[in-house]
């Protein structure tokens, strides 16, 4: 099947998870992805676990459950690029590729030879990405970059959490991911831009950018007011009631976006009083009050179980969810519609498959593609170096001896 990047090749210089969620989205899409490691060790994540993937014998193989979430669709070639040699495979590897994305330490490539300042000139059309903690000017570029930092630099952690608690990140790394699909849109628009004009560029991406991009109308909420935004817990600044609701059981989330919506709710939960009073009739009146509005309702849902909630108030069209575990995550009906979660050959394995996150992107005419699980360290060295670049089985061995490829 013809994907909307067939023809697209992609060197990928990136490891752990901003650069690679971007590199597995392009691939996804149908590029061909040529992912770079170091011989003997790999991606940093393939070692970060448990869990890891059980293998034929019914061990703990080396791959990792994060490794696997961001790497399929690609080819694994070990390359020592401390090595002139090195060095030198991967320039000739850029010469057969449209797009270059690493996640180096600023410095690093050029200290290679594969700064883009550097590869430019051989190859103008050449579109090169550099993912990292800070981006490559300003006072902190050459410090390293984590999530982590990203998230409280950003002042993310500072309106994530309850009101009295700690600040808090987010369950997932949202700084890596969010930087890995802005990298992904701005390669794509840099693609259409070489269509045009026949020019590559440089693009230079930082996590503590894009959560910063990410803060969106708190961000803007702050720049308009000067007010300083509080931790709301799960609640929303401008929006009452839009939170996790306690029930007799466990839990729901209960998101009234207008009047209307919080006059039905009042209907199904029996409370039709509060839909008339003066205090609670508009948005505005409940964002005023909501101290006061919202132990009323938590003392009114508390009867009920989740079932009950989630039932009648979606019949009344008054938005509401379960809160679910992951593991209710991956048995919902609709994530299973919507194919979220898939299934690949993966000989490695006990089972010879593996269960991985689906791709979001729906397309009618070049819909994604899964070509292949997350390879092994290394697993087509031998016939990228043959096919790419021509290398005899003599050139290729003695590239083994040197320790330059793995």
């Amino acid at each position: 099947m013809i994907g909307s990047l067939t023809g697209i090749r992609v060197l990928d210089l990136t490891r752990i998870l901003a650069g690679p969620s971007c590199t597995q989205i392009l691939g996804d899409l149908g590029a061909e992805v040529i992912k770079i490691e170091k011989p003997g060790a790999g991606d940093d994540t393939r070692k970060w676990g448990p869990p890891y993937v059980k293998n034929t014998n019914g061990q703990e193989s080396t791959e990792s459950a994060y490794y696997l979430s961001v790497n399929r669709n690609k080819k694994s070639i070990a390359i020592d690029i401390s090595h002139k040699t090195g060095q030198d495979l991967i320039k000739k590897l850029a010469s057969h590729c449209d797009i270059l994305i690493e996640n180096f330490k600023v410095g690093d490539m050029e200290k290679y030879g594969l700064a883009y300042h550097q590869l430019a000139p051989d190859f103008p059309e050449l579109i090169y990405c550099s993912i990292t903690g800070f981006g490559q000017n300003g006072p902190y570029a050459t410090r390293p970059g984590y999530d982590l930092l990203a998230q409280a630099m950003s002042g993310l952690m500072s309106i994530t959490g309850e009101p009295n608690g700690f600040p808090m990140k987010v369950g997932v790394a949202v700084s890596d991911l969010t930087c890995g699909m802005y990298a992904t849109v701005a390669v794509l628009a840099a693609l259409n831009h070489r269509h045009n004009h026949h020019q590559g560029q440089y693009i230079d991406l930082s996590l503590l950018d894009s959560q910063v991009a990410w803060l969106a109308n708190i961000g803007m909420n702050y720049l308009v007011s000067q007010q300083i935004p509080n931790r709301l817990g799960n609640e929303h600044p401008s929006i009452v009631p839009y939170k996790v609701m306690p029930c007799q059981d466990s839990y729901f989330v209960l998101a009234v976006g207008n009047d209307q919506q919080f006059s039905k709710f009042c209907q199904v939960a029996k409370c039709i009083p509060l839909a008339n009073d003066p205090r609670f009739m508009t948005n505005t009146a409940r964002v005023k009050n909501r101290e006061i509005l919202y132990p009323l309702l938590c003392d009114i849902t508390s009867q009920y179980p989740q079932k009950y909630w989630v039932e009648k108030l979606t019949a009344a069209s008054v938005p509401c969810s379960p809160v679910n575990n992951i593991a209710q995550v991956f048995s919902d009906p609709q994530i299973l519609a919507r194919e979220m979660k898939i299934s690949m050959n993966y000989p490695e394995s006990l089972s010879q498959k593996i269960e991985l996150i689906g791709n979001p992107i729906k397309m009618s005419a070049t819909p994604v593609t899964y070509r292949a699980a997350p390879p092994l360290l290394g697993e087509h060295t031998k016939e990228i170096l043959k096919d790419i670049l021509k290398l005899s089985a003599s050139e290729i061995a003695a590239l083994h001896q040197q320790n330059i490829i793995g």
